[in-house]
């Protein structure tokens, strides 16, 4: 594909006594801006767009002040059947829109046949003229290798936080509150990753159902914050930003570059499917009424389009530069890698995010997979992209979950799963358990089965394995022995995450025992299924994580990105033991054996004045003696479960546990 010549700026933006408009299309024969009243109700103005060389449509309006709202129409061919969906009767949301009037709402007009809907003027919001949008300082991104990542839904971590002012409640003003900051400082929070924030709309079927998108990965907008969880704009953001950022924690935007919310041939006419469909979005081979669903949602984005990458570009930079965010998650980045022919690691849009003299130096989270052919790519994003590793989480569920021929595998995740993502030296990972798709922690030890009827598709939804266990009750239980099973083995997850090298991941209310009643699809459920229980939070369970987190910052080997070999490459010396609860080194029978459920992790200093760490995983039901290495000190530091040590270097652990011990030589008798 030819890349185009350079291509004047795009959206609207005041210049002089005025507001220039442009918008991009290659195919529409005529495009006009729609000006409208204060309320956004009543069209005041239609003006002609004139064309440029480049397909970029613009006009300028002298004495049109920011504030004004306006929307764009675009007339040519309409043939669905060859991806035509021309109708100047649909009102159109500019791509580059960076505030909107109101939320987006489905109604079946909207994806009426032209001719049949009328005009949508009044069904649609209205973007917003802004004003000149500050540019802040660059900063370096708050961020350290090997950090904790706190996954969380702006609307549902606040929406029932009693000491959060309630007008702020579900708010990202919210998260700036002095108790968010707190409690996020209190688990040792590196950077939160906000679930998206960009104006989304809801699914045509949810309506029905009387439900709404609780998650907000169907957006519209890519640039405009909905007006739902960010009332006051960009500003709003910004000023969350800052506050976070004087607690020393980063800001990761989840962001979703891969579909939008006007899905399949049967969807809405928002935006992009008016401007251009067959340029915008990717079509089937040969078919170009087929839209290519490689995301399962209906649609999937162009993203080697030239115009497609830049859109996507500008919208990461706009938010690093007048919000100073320090990073990005990518939903479904497959998506952004592919072309006709499939996933390419060199991709031109992967190499300008990873290249930008703005984007470059960020965070940059790869969701490494979509549902479309050759979609798994998890490993095979370019650096410097981490990535979200779903081998870690299904690994380490299946050993805890009791499964044979898991040690090697749960050892190799421990050391940042090198089979994975290669390299000499640094691993790129991004380590969870769990996340907002799929079973809450709770959940996952409390529910064999997923339990997503109140989803309304006679729980179809969602996936059927979870390699999770209910611990001898589905779900509810008042049974005090399968509810101390289910504590203990939420600790032995959290444990195992924070024993792993790489980036870790946690989703919010999973640090105080929240559940979902067995729901691993909770996309629709905008209610107390999704919104976190803050008086009902097991506290004892939130104080285990702050000292996981603390003793994670405490010894650096555990923050380390390199993975763990045997050997350390820049010194020859060996970076790990493992070895049996005999003391003696695990071999290949005991990585082979499907039996062998218990192992130590003994982790070499970081530095001369660092201690040796060892980290004791006992899988199996009984209680189970752990002989270590003769140095002269061995202390307890953590535990999951009861320890009872026999000697200064033999300890018993109880079933089904994991337990942290600090080793120190002994000092010569000269030392003070």
């Amino acid at each position: 594909m030819s890349e185009p010549a350079a291509v004047q700026r795009l959206g609207a933006y005041a210049s002089g006594d005025g507001v220039r408009f442009a918008v991009w299309s290659s195919a529409a024969t005529a495009m006009w801006v729609s000006i409208f009243d204060e309320t956004g109700e009543g069209e005041v103005a239609r003006i002609p767009l004139e064309r440029s060389a480049d397909g970029v449509h613009s006009t300028f309006v002298p004495g049109l002040k920011p504030g004004a709202r306006y929307g764009f129409r675009a007339d040519g061919p309409y043939d669905p059947g060859q991806g035509l969906w021309f109708d100047p009767d649909k009102l159109l949301m500019d791509p580059y829109a960076v505030e909107i009037d109101r939320v987006y709402v489905y109604d079946g007009r909207l994806a009426a046949p032209r001719g049949a809907g009328g005009d949508t003027a009044l069904l649609m919001p209205k973007a917003i003229v802004p004003g000149e949008l500050p540019v802040l300082p660059r900063k370096k991104p708050l961020w350290e290798p090997g950090g904790l990542i706190y996954e969380l839904s702006v609307r549902a971590f606040t929406r029932l936080h009693p000491d959060i002012t309630p007008e702020l409640r579900g708010t990202l003003a919210a998260l700036g509150e002095p108790p968010v900051i707190a409690h996020l400082k209190h688990l040792g929070v590196t950077a939160v990753e906000l679930m998206p924030i960009a104006a989304w709309i809801d699914e045509r079927h949810l309506a029905p159902l009387e439900l709404t998108n609780a998650w907000g990965y169907n957006p519209v907008s890519f640039m405009a914050l909905d007006p739902r969880i960010a009332p006051g704009g960009l500003v709003e953001l910004r000023s969350a930003v800052e506050a976070l950022h004087a607690a020393g924690i980063g800001v990761i935007l989840d962001v979703v570059f891969n579909h939008t919310g006007e899905s399949d041939e049967l969807g809405p006419t928002l935006c992009l499917r008016g401007l251009d469909s067959r340029a915008y979005y990717r079509h089937r081979p040969a078919e170009p009424g087929r839209l290519a669903n490689d995301t399962g949602t209906g649609n999937t984005l162009a993203c080697d389009h030239p115009l497609v990458r830049r859109m996507i570009l500008d919208a990461l930079r706009h938010f690093v530069r007048h919000a100073g965010v320090d990073g990005f998650r990518f939903d479904l980045a497959t998506v952004l890698g592919r072309n006709e022919w499939g996933f390419d690691r060199e991709a031109p849009l992967l190499r300008e995010i990873a290249t930008d003299p703005e984007l470059g130096d960020r965070i940059l989270i790869a969701e490494p997979w979509d549902i479309g052919e050759g979609g798994y790519q998890l490993g095979n994003f370019p650096e410097p992209f981490l990535e979200w590793n779903d081998r870690f989480r299904d690994d380490v569920r299946r050993f805890w979950r009791g499964d044979g021929w898991t040690i090697a595998d749960l050892a190799t995740r421990l050391s940042g799963s090198s089979d994975v993502f290669g390299g000499p030296r640094e691993t790129r990972t991004v380590n969870f358990v769990a996340a907002h798709d799929g079973m809450t922690l709770a959940d996952l030890v409390s529910y064999e089965h997923r339990h997503n009827e109140a989803n309304g598709e006679e729980n179809r939804d969602g996936t059927a394995e979870n390699f999770s266990w209910n611990n001898g009750v589905e779900g509810n239980a008042d049974d005090p022995a399968v509810l101390a099973a289910r504590r203990q083995d939420v600790r032995a997850l959290l444990a195992t995450l924070f024993a792993s090298r790489g980036a870790i991941m946690l989703t919010a209310g999973d640090e105080f025992g929240r559940t979902q009643r067995g729901n691993n699809n909770a996309y629709a459920q905008d209610n107390e299924v999704t919104w976190l229980d803050w008086g009902g939070r097991d506290t004892g369970l939130e104080a285990f994580l702050a000292e996981l987190s603390a003793l994670r910052r405490r010894f650096p080997q555990l923050r380390e990105t390199r993975f763990l070999n045997g050997e350390a490459a820049d010194t020859g010396a060996a970076d790990v033991w493992w070895l049996k609860p005999d003391g003696t080194p695990m071999a290949d029978p005991d990585w082979d054996n499907p039996e062998q459920r218990s192992l130590a992790m003994i982790l070499a200093e970081s530095t001369d004045r660092d201690a040796t760490l060892g980290v004791l995983v006992n899988g199996a039901r009984q209680v189970t003696e752990f002989i270590l290495p003769p140095i002269a000190t061995w202390d307890l530091v953590l535990a999951t479960t009861a320890v009872e040590r026999r000697g200064p270097a033999t300890f018993s652990l109880g079933g089904r546990g994991v337990a942290f011990v600090e080793g120190r030589p002994a000092k010569s008798s000269n030392e003070p």
